[in-house]
């Protein structure tokens, strides 16, 4: 049925780029987020976007750096992933919501793929 599935992570120096892809399956979502988790650490928000707000919104430690975007025709949304940090390391996880806005919380979703490491080093 509903599967959303995370892909494009990897292996890449400080100051490099890497896009990570979510593509959804079985349903169409108007919310998508990204969240990352490093290992003992919690799953902190990264970006959303929605059908129902302006523009984006990110977190303050990517924000220059990360671009979401979405297209709506592949049910695929997209993380831009500029200047990378060492900090950046962790892994990736693409939630979607179906018929609400809000994209800031874990709960806000209804859905989670199963994550892609992204690893950046010094």
């Amino acid at each position: 049925q509903v599967q959303l599935v995370e892909s494009g992570g990897g292996l890449v120096q400080a100051g490099g780029s890497l896009r990570l892809s979510c593509a959804a399956s079985g349903r169409t979502f108007n919310t998508y987020g990204w969240f990352r988790q490093a290992p003992g650490k919690e799953r902190d928000f990264v970006a959303g976007i929605t059908s129902g707000g302006p523009r984006p919104w990110y977190a303050d430690s990517v924000k220059g750096r990360f671009t979401i975007s979405r297209d709506n025709a592949k049910n695929t949304v997209y993380l831009q992933m500029n200047s990378l940090k060492p900090d950046d390391t962790a892994v990736y996880y693409c939630p979607a919501r179906l018929c609400g806005f809000g994209y800031l919380r874990p709960s806000d979703y209804d859905y989670w793929g199963q994550g892609t490491q992204v690893t950046v080093s010094s």
